[in-house]
């Protein structure tokens, strides 16, 4: 599992089709549409073993989405902070008419990082029930995946749709079905959210003998950061669907729309921009994991050196992990009860080897 995210991401910095493009965060993207990778959940858990997954948070999420909940509370009580930039990206405009910060804060400045902090430890404190008013990161997966929204004409009136149930049930009644499906984008509702859903829509089937499987399709997805975890998110949520529905998890396909690398900001990416080219044909020549090392040496003295902009290079992360070694796969266990019932202390990962963190910040 874990080489085969290290050759997608060699194949997304190196392929005839990746590109470099402006991204919509303030940073520059290197760029691959389409491609898709599978997972043999019989051979272990799949968490990155070549930097350490901070795998509480993996969890909590998923247990903040299946719950329905779009409040980042219950994140930040937790120490999840996943979901903090996003949330206070999309509230910061009515605190700032609020008077709860000043205005003219640019984005990833120092101002704007102090702000972040202080708007996690609010949330947390909730004082005067700050984090109901301005903790809702808007209609995302945890509202679509519970309570879809839909007009019944028939009724005048709007109905609402356990995706979620629904698909628990469906497999239960007829496991080899192909309508067993989950989507996180309603159009009406994505102008809403605070970031439309990049895990988009996944289905469920069984293989016929027992085994549950399941294909991801995500539309945007940031291989270092983000990637990693909806591997590790959807391998726990086929393991709890099967539990529900008596079946055995067995396979996690994911369906890659746009996987990309930030690379930084300002003058960091405009370097990337003119220096693709080589950088492609250095990392096409790499055959051993330690010539890596030397691309990203190469990197790094030629490229403008800034801190800030530096914390949003994940060019240079993933070249550091590209020259690590795999470790065998851990093992997830989960305790047997519904779903809706399950907490932090359910799960229980057993053998997780792994290489030191690799730290960067996530563009918004």
């Amino acid at each position: 599992m874990v080489q085969q995210y290290l050759d997608h991401c060699k194949k997304i910095l190196s392929h005839d089709r990746s590109n470099f493009k402006g991204g919509s965060k303030g940073s520059g993207l290197i760029s691959l549409f389409g491609s898709q990778n599978e997972y043999d959940l019989r051979k272990g858990f799949p968490l990155l073993t070549t930097k350490q997954m901070f795998y509480d948070g993996i969890i909590h999420e998923l247990i903040w989405f299946m719950r329905g909940e779009t409040n980042i509370k219950y994140l930040e009580d937790n120490k999840v902070g996943i979901w903090r930039r996003d949330a206070f990206q999309h509230n910061i405009p009515g605190m700032i008419d609020a008077g709860i910060f000043s205005k003219g804060m640019p984005k990833y400045s120092s101002d704007w990082e102090g702000a972040l902090k202080e708007y996690g430890k609010m949330i947390k404190e909730d004082k005067d029930g700050f984090a109901e008013k301005w903790g809702n990161a808007g209609p995302i997966y945890g509202k679509q995946w519970r309570e879809w929204e839909h007009y019944d004409k028939e009724k005048g009136e709007f109905v609402k749709i356990d995706q979620l149930k629904n698909m628990i049930e469906g497999l239960k009644k007829k496991p080899t079905g192909k309508k067993h499906l989950v989507s996180a984008w309603e159009p009406g509702d994505v102008p809403k959210m605070s970031l439309p859903p990049c895990h988009l829509l996944y289905q469920a089937t069984s293989d016929g003998d027992g085994g549950l499987e399941i294909e991801l399709y995500q539309r945007s997805c940031d291989e270092f950061l983000g990637v990693p975890y909806n591997i590790a998110s959807y391998a726990l949520l086929t393991q709890i669907l099967a539990q529900e529905t008596g079946l055995t998890p067995k396979t996690f396909i994911h369906t890659f729309g746009d996987a990309h690398f930030y690379t930084g900001l300002d003058k960091r990416g405009k370097w990337y921009k003119e220096n693709f080219k080589e950088l492609q044909d250095k990392i096409r020549e790499t055959s051993e994991k330690e010539e890596f090392l030397e691309v990203l040496d190469w990197v790094n003295k030629n490229s403008p050196r800034d801190e800030n902009e530096e914390q949003y290079d994940h060019v240079t992360a993933v070249l550091e992990q590209l020259s690590r070694t795999p470790k065998t796969l851990p093992q997830m266990k989960i305790a047997n009860k519904p779903f809706e019932e399950l907490t932090i202390k359910d799960f229980e990962l057993i053998g997780y080897e792994h290489d030191p963190t690799i730290r960067r910040k996530m563009a918004v």
